[in-house]
């Protein structure tokens, strides 16, 4: 048996790669269209991209839940958000914003990369006690609308270099 005819098909006469059940982990699938792709891959990339976006929010944003004041009797709580973890949340969302625009429907890339930010944003600032729930509905409001159009703005400037591939 030679190597060309060990990877022979017996009943189409054709090649089968070698890889044949490992097709999804071919270079050229990660930027194939994703409402193509067998199920499968469709929706274990869709998780995986949603996942993402929970860990980037996770790592970049961490919880305070103790919820304090810095200093007795004052108004502001204490915060772990920095600069830098505003804008390293800001790049990596953008980036799968781009990723999932160019891949897949828009809805989708707005449902994965904006929705698991908003709902855990969401809990946070629930969490936070009485004196805070005048302002947080407004500021959890505006952020997710920022994230939103951001995420909208990215994915769809994304989609026009798939068109254009097309």
């Amino acid at each position: 048996m030679t190597a060309k005819s060990m990877y022979m098909s017996p009943r189409m006469g054709t090649k089968m790669s070698p890889r044949h059940g490992l097709s999804f982990m071919k270079p050229g699938n990660l930027l194939t269209s994703l409402p193509g792709s067998p199920p499968l891959r469709r929706w274990a990339t869709r998780l995986l991209g949603a996942g993402l976006a929970v860990a980037a929010y996770l790592l970049c944003l961490p919880w305070d839940l103790r919820n304090r004041p810095e200093t007795p009797g004052a108004i502001n709580e204490t915060s772990p958000v920095t600069a830098v973890g505003i804008a390293a949340l800001t790049v990596s969302m953008l980036a799968l914003a781009a990723y999932f625009g160019f891949r897949d429907r828009l809805v989708w890339a707005l449902l994965l990369v904006a929705g698991p930010p908003a709902t855990l944003m969401y809990v946070s600032f629930d969490s936070h006690p009485e004196p805070d729930a005048a302002v947080w509905p407004l500021a959890w409001g505006f952020f997710v609308l920022v994230m939103g159009v951001g995420v909208l703005a990215v994915a769809g400037f994304a989609r026009l270099f798939r068109d254009s591939e097309n």
